[in-house]
């Protein structure tokens, strides 16, 4: 099985581009592990906010597993006549959550709300937009369409059986909301991938933190994925990616058996009543207070300094200064936007747990009198 249009489609840049001895998409790979976007993931929510245990899932290591993950099923159906890019399903995964804000969903959900709510902030197309037009002060980092495609389209919160290929090429620039599916099975690979990736890590990490026991995860499910104590999220894996293959190496779809596909969506329902509604999880209220207060402080700075450069740098906070200075890079970009809370939201998706915590102590605790 290959992919239902071009090669040259899904090698397609914004920009020409000389291609070099890395061959297209592991270029695609070298510019997202170099760019500032990919190295600010190791300080984003997995789940858990701003993690003081290292090992605790941070957003870099998700991203780290979903495209190993991700090549290791195109390489499985490659040895059934598939004819997969290992290599573009890889760059897709590095890159597929560049766009998240910090503190995970929940950030997400609060960024969307503080820039007008209907789908203003969605990460899946924030991640494109970061790569397109945001990363390397404005200039984007000149991916491959299908690279594009695939990270605009990950969609890791949607639970089909199976999936396959759009019927014609999306057109990047236009998708609005979630519903849409990628253009290359490499793509369907990855969204696939990022459910496999955090089900199962999610459960380690709620256990690590005390969120539940290894008692607590349902009996079918542990039988199902062969779960054990010294083994969850690895029988997770193992069992679904190789499920994966087995389903789709003599169909024309991405997908996971029925019994695999139930099991699994029981395991969601387990994940999302015990650990991301978990009453323990109180955290949403002080997430919604810190990045409520960064945006509506830096609003009134942007209201009162406008495109004064010189004014942001003489600001005794940092995180103003911070904010000047990515408004001076970002000028040409900006030249023309016309909505604050776009400008806004864009830097403040950017930051990083850590950062977004240090900002608020900023604006909100005052500075000593020396």
């Amino acid at each position: 099985m290959k992919n239902p249009f071009p090669a040259e489609l899904y090698l397609r840049r914004t920009r020409p581009h000389k291609e070099d001895v890395r061959g297209a998409y592991f270029r695609d790979q070298t510019a997202i592990i170099h760019s500032t976007p990919f190295r600010r993931l190791k300080h984003k929510t997995q789940v858990f906010y701003a993690p003081q245990n290292d090992h605790i899932c941070t957003r870099i290591e998700h991203v780290m597993h979903v495209a190993t993950i991700a090549k290791t099923i195109c390489k499985g159906l490659n040895h059934y006549g598939w004819q997969l890019d290992v290599e573009m399903a890889f760059a897709i995964g590095l890159g597929h959550d560049l766009g998240h804000a910090p503190f995970g969903h929940d950030g997400e959900t609060i960024l969307n709300e503080l820039m007008g709510g209907n789908g203003a902030f969605i990460h899946e197309i924030h991640s494109y937009r970061v790569v397109e037009y945001l990363a390397n002060k404005g200039k984007g980092l000149n991916l491959t369409y299908g690279v594009k495609d695939g990270i605009i389209t990950h969609n890791g919160e949607k639970y089909e059986r199976t999936l396959k290929p759009a019927q014609k090429p999306n057109d990047l620039d236009k998708i609005k909301n979630r519903r849409v599916v990628p253009s290359s099975y490499e793509g369907c690979v990855v969204r696939f991938s990022d459910k496999v990736a955090y089900l199962g890590r999610d459960i380690e990490d709620a256990i690590l933190a005390g969120f539940i026991t290894f008692d607590d995860i349902p009996q079918n499910v542990k039988k199902v994925f062969g779960i054990t104590q010294d083994k969850i999220n690895s029988a997770i894996i193992d069992t679904l990616v190789n499920d994966i293959i087995e389903e789709s190496k003599n169909n024309d779809y991405i997908g996971v058996s029925q019994e695999k596909y139930e099991a699994m969506l029981e395991l969601v329902r387990f994940n999302y009543k015990h650990i991301y509604l978990n009453d323990k999880h109180l955290a949403f209220p002080y997430a919604k207070k810190i990045l409520t207060t960064i945006f509506e402080y830096l609003g009134e700075i942007y209201d009162k300094f406008g495109k004064d450069y010189q004014a942001y740098e003489n600001h005794n906070l940092k995180v103003v200064q911070h904010f000047g200075k990515y408004l001076s890079e970002m000028h040409e970009f900006y030249k023309n936007e016309t909505d604050k809370r776009r400008i806004l939201g864009d830097f403040i998706a950017g930051m990083t747990d850590y950062y977004a915590i240090e900002a608020i102590k900023q604006i909100t605790i005052p500075r000593p009198i020396v």
